[in-house]
């Protein structure tokens, strides 16, 4: 009496996957990959879009202790750093790069101009729609 393999065939040494079974599975993933690569790339942007929302809020915070601290606005976010408020200036998440910040100067209380607000360099447009310049 010759020994079955669990697919039923009789001969030995004859185990393995047949090419169908193999397709099934590689359709069955290249599903997966199809749904997942998506989430996981709009996932990653959403998180920069978190940093960069911090990162504003810091720097933005820290210009109006300044300014109010030193009753004139600072002349250039270095000036952040070097007087303590700061200890490095924060990267862009989009541009990957701390000197791409976009700054708005105004005029001061006391007539000083100085940095007022600052905004992302990056060209790109949110999830939401809106440029990140503009945030």
């Amino acid at each position: 009496m010759a020994l079955r393999t669990a697919s039923g065939d009789s001969r030995p040494g004859r185990r393995g996957f047949t090419l169908v079974e193999v397709m099934v599975v590689m359709a069955i993933l290249l599903t997966i990959l199809a749904i997942a690569v998506p989430m996981y790339r709009t996932a990653m942007v959403r998180a920069k879009e978190s940093v960069l929302r911090s990162n504003l809020f810091t720097i933005r915070s820290v210009i109006d202790q300044y300014t109010y601290d030193k009753e004139k606005p600072p002349q250039a976010l270095e000036e952040l750093v070097s007087e303590g408020y700061l200890r490095s200036i924060p990267l862009d998440p989009f541009t990957e790069s701390s000197s791409t910040w976009q700054v708005v100067t105004d005029t001061g209380p006391n007539g000083e101009s100085g940095i007022f607000n600052v905004h992302s360099g990056s060209q790109r447009t949110s999830l939401e729609g809106t440029p990140y310049s503009e945030w």
